[in-house]
C-alpha cells in the first residue's frame, strides 16, 4: 500500500520569516526621506500621500487580510477628522490629544457596527457599510450647529507639535509628522498580520464558517479587527485635519470611500505595502493629470485602474511578485 507523504509547516517558523525585515522594506522606507532632499516644494503632497497611504492600510486590513468588503469607511476617518476639529476649535488643539481623541472615536463606531459587519458578507456586506457611510455623511450635513455642515468646520486651531514645532506653510512639519506616524502605525499593523491572529484572519477570509471548527471564533475576530481598522482610519482623518487645519464633508464623502478602495486594487490587497504603494501611484497620478486637465482627471485613472485589473489583477505588488517564478518557468 502506497503512503503519501505531506509537508508539514510549522506556523511558528513560518510567522518567524514573515517577521524578518527584508531589505527592499529598508529601502523603501529610506526613500519616504528623500522628498525633504529632493523635493521639498511637494512636500505638502508627500504629507497627503502619507495621510492617504495610513487609511489604505487601515482599509487593507479588512480587507485584504480578512475580506471584509467596504464602500463606507470614510465614515471612520471622517469622525476621525472632525473629532480632532471640533476639539481644537474649544481649546484642545493638541496634536497627539487629537489622534488619540480621533482614534477612540472611530474605534467606538467601527465597535458598535461591527457587530452588524460580521453577521454578513459578499454583496449584503457591501450594501450595509455603504448605508453605514451614507447615514454618516447625513449626520455630518444635518449637524450643522457642530460640524459646520457644507461650509466646513470653523476656527479649527492646531498647537505646536510636542509644544515645539508649528505646522509651517512649507510642510515640513507636516510631512515628518504624518510619516512617523504611519510608520509607527505600519509597524503595529506588520506584526499584527503576521501573528497567530494574522493567519486566523487569512483563514477567515478563505472560509469564515470552517475557522470556528479549529478554535478561531469567526464573528469574535472580524469584530477585533473591524474595530483596530477603524481606529487606524481616525488616525488618519485626525492626521488630515491637522495637518490642513480643515475640514469639511469631503472626508465622509463616499467618493473617499471609493477611491481608497481603488488605491488597494492598483497596488494589491493583502500584501501590507499594497495600500502604501496604492496611494503613491494614484496620489501622484491625480496630481500630475489633474494639473494638465482638471475635468478628465478621473478617465486617466479610470484607464489605469481597467489596465490593472485586466494584466494584473493582483494588483501592482501581486504581478511583481509573479516575476521571479514566471522567469523561472521560462528557462527551465
Amino acid at each position: 500500500m502506497a503512503v503519501t507523504s505531506r509537508a508539514v509547516v510549522d506556523p511558528h517558523a513560518f510567522l518567524e520569516v514573515q517577521t524578518r525585515w527584508r531589505l527592499i522594506e529598508s529601502v523603501f522606507w529610506a526613500a519616504t526621506l528623500l522628498p525633504f532632499f529632493l523635493l521639498p516644494s511637494y512636500l505638502a503632497l508627500a504629507s497627503q500621500i502619507a495621510i492617504t497611504a495610513l487609511f489604505a492600510l487601515s482599509l487593507d486590513l479588512i480587507l485584504g487580510y480578512a475580506g471584509i468588503v467596504s464602500l463606507g469607511h470614510a465614515a471612520y476617518f471622517g469622525l476621525g477628522a472632525y473629532t480632532g476639529g471640533i476639539l481644537s476649535t474649544y481649546g484642545w488643539g493638541d496634536p497627539l490629544l487629537g489622534l488619540v481623541a480621533g482614534a477612540a472615536a472611530a474605534g467606538l463606531l467601527g465597535y458598535a457596527t461591527s457587530f452588524i459587519i460580521a453577521r454578513f458578507r459578499h454583496l449584503a456586506l457591501i450594501m450595509i457599510t455603504l448605508g453605514l457611510g451614507l447615514l454618516v455623511h447625513e449626520v455630518a450635513n444635518k449637524a450643522s450647529w457642530l460640524t459646520g455642515g457644507s461650509d466646513g468646520l470653523q476656527g479649527v486651531q492646531i498647537g505646536l507639535l510636542l509644544g515645539t514645532f508649528r505646522f509651517d506653510l512649507y510642510g515640513y512639519t507636516a510631512y515628518a509628522y504624518s510619516l512617523t506616524v504611519l510608520f509607527v502605525v505600519f509597524l503595529f499593523v506588520r506584526r499584527l498580520v503576521n501573528s497567530p491572529f494574522g493567519l486566523a484572519l487569512r483563514g477567515i477570509r478563505e472560509n469564515p464558517t470552517r475557522m470556528p471548527a479549529i478554535g478561531a471564533p469567526s464573528a469574535a475576530h472580524i469584530r477585533k479587527v473591524y474595530t483596530i481598522a477603524a481606529m487606524i482610519a481616525g488616525i488618519a482623518g485626525a492626521l488630515l485635519t491637522q495637518t490642513t487645519s480643515t475640514v469639511s464633508l469631503g472626508v465622509v464623502e463616499f467618493q473617499r470611500s471609493a477611491d481608497v478602495l481603488v488605491m488597494l486594487i492598483l497596488g494589491g490587497a493583502g500584501r501590507l505595502y499594497g495600500g502604501l504603494v496604492g496611494a503613491i501611484i494614484f496620489m501622484v497620478a491625480r496630481d500630475q493629470v489633474s494639473g494638465i486637465n482638471p475635468q478628465l482627471w478621473y478617465f486617466w485613472i479610470g484607464l489605469l485602474l481597467v489596465i490593472v485589473v485586466m494584466f494584473l489583477p493582483n494588483g501592482l505588488l501581486g504581478g511583481l511578485a509573479r516575476l521571479p517564478s514566471a522567469w523561472r518557468n521560462r528557462v527551465s
